[in-house]
């Protein structure tokens, strides 16, 4: 198995929600809305989806129900510390949880966190130290 993702697909317990929240407040567009699932242009990287939360959890065989940290960070690096600003203060604005304000991360990067309404984490990095990062933008 190769290190590389196909599509990511995140189950939401509110399928309008969620659209208004990656459309309208972070300016994502769909490429494809199938009512149970809906997929967002991907510029090339590896797609994201939301699907119904029950729906998936009994496509992969498990319960819907949880809560907590579930280990998963989904990853944004971007080409500036004033984009991170800029992406956290859209987000925020949009209706999501700010988890950690931007500022200098431990290794010396610049960055900040938030949680979605589904409580999914994103985290967004800018660092000047590698010229080979996969930026997001």
């Amino acid at each position: 198995m190769k290190a590389h993702v196909s599509s990511i697909l995140l189950a939401v317990r509110d399928m309008d929600r969620a659209k208004r929240f990656y459309t309208e407040g972070l300016g994502w567009k769909i490429q494809n809305d199938y009512g149970i699932s809906v997929f967002f242009e991907s510029d090339g990287a590896s797609p994201v989806g939301f699907y119904g939360r029950e729906g998936l959890a009994g496509q992969v065989g498990t319960s819907p129900e949880g809560s907590g940290f579930s280990g998963l960070v989904l990853t944004y690096v971007v080409r500036s510390e004033a984009r991170v600003d800029e992406i956290l203060a859209e987000a925020e604005k949009a209706g999501a949880t700010i988890l950690k304000p931007a500022g200098a991360l431990p290794w010396g990067g610049y960055g900040g966190t938030f949680a979605d309404p589904d409580g999914y984490i994103w985290s967004l990095g800018y660092s000047a130290q590698g010229k080979d990062q996969p930026y997001a933008e």
